[in-house]
């Protein structure tokens, strides 16, 4: 197959299309296009968006984008030599060898004492008389009536905290966020369980994009000319020649992702 930038600049040239044209009808600067018939890919903001800008400038020309990307892929693109790593099967630890109880039995003790008491009662009985019969019973009483007590108090009463948890928690489980350009921006967002919200669209100031909730929101971005408005309050973007990319949870959390995390989106 031809190289690819000259296949792009061939069917523009016979197309008797301007550069500025294609810029105005696709929204990618002029000079990305110029750095895609050139196969000047450092110029790029790197192999996720060069991807994204060829499928779309070959469909605005008429071509096969899935054999221009294909060809991309197979001449520039580098295996991940990470995931061809084997991976070794952890070791099983040793077991510790249960400890094996020592000294006297605990129901040997407990029967011992349960002997010790009841000849104790028998001999107060025995020396006390008669009324020492009453006292004991008396004392019986208190003792069950004081052990009979803390279970009525023990049951609590009903409080207001869980039904105010259960009405709080579902607002808790979700965050709201906007993308706010603020110059030429390349996005991919999504949502959770990996629906498409933004499909590699290129925004800019004149846009018109929408606030979206989910429980969680993974978002991809081509350079910094964007905020993102979480739960109503903005948050400024890292400038990134490579692109930059977050996951963004309730409690306006936010964590950058590294590259092989960010989503992808095919435009």
């Amino acid at each position: 197959m031809a190289d690819i930038g000259a296949t792009l600049r061939e069917a523009r040239m016979r197309a008797r299309i301007d550069i500025s044209e294609i810029e105005a009808e696709t929204k990618i600067r002029a000079k990305y296009l110029r750095a895609l018939e050139n196969e000047e890919w450092d110029l790029l903001p790197g192999p996720t968006f060069v991807k994204t800008f060829l499928r779309t400038y070959a469909d605005v020309l008429g071509l096969d984008s899935k054999l221009l990307v294909e060809e991309y892929k197979l001449r520039h693109e580098r295996p991940n030599l990470t995931e061809l790593r084997p991976i070794g099967a952890p070791q099983p630890g040793r077991r510790r060898p249960r400890p094996q109880p020592t000294g006297v039995p605990r129901g040997y003790v407990v029967g011992l004492v349960v002997v010790l008491l009841l000849g104790t009662l028998y001999l107060l009985g025995r020396g006390g008389g008669d009324d020492e019969p009453a006292v004991a019973t008396t004392t019986q009483q208190r003792t069950t009536t004081d052990a009979t007590r803390p279970a009525a108090d023990a049951t609590p009463a009903p409080s207001a905290t869980p039904a105010a948890t259960a009405t709080a928690t579902p607002a808790a489980r979700t965050v709201r966020l906007r993308v706010v350009p603020t110059g030429q921006v390349f996005v991919c967002l999504t949502a959770a369980g990996g629906r498409t919200l933004i499909d590699g669209q290129i925004l800019d100031t004149t846009s018109q994009t929408r606030t979206f909730r989910s429980s969680r929101f993974r978002i991809t971005l081509g350079n910094a000319a964007a905020r993102l408005r979480i739960d109503g309050k903005d948050r400024d973007v890292a400038d990134n020649a490579e692109g930059i990319g977050y996951e963004i949870t309730p409690g306006g959390k936010r964590r950058t992702l590294s590259p092989e995390n960010r989503p992808v989106c095919d435009g």
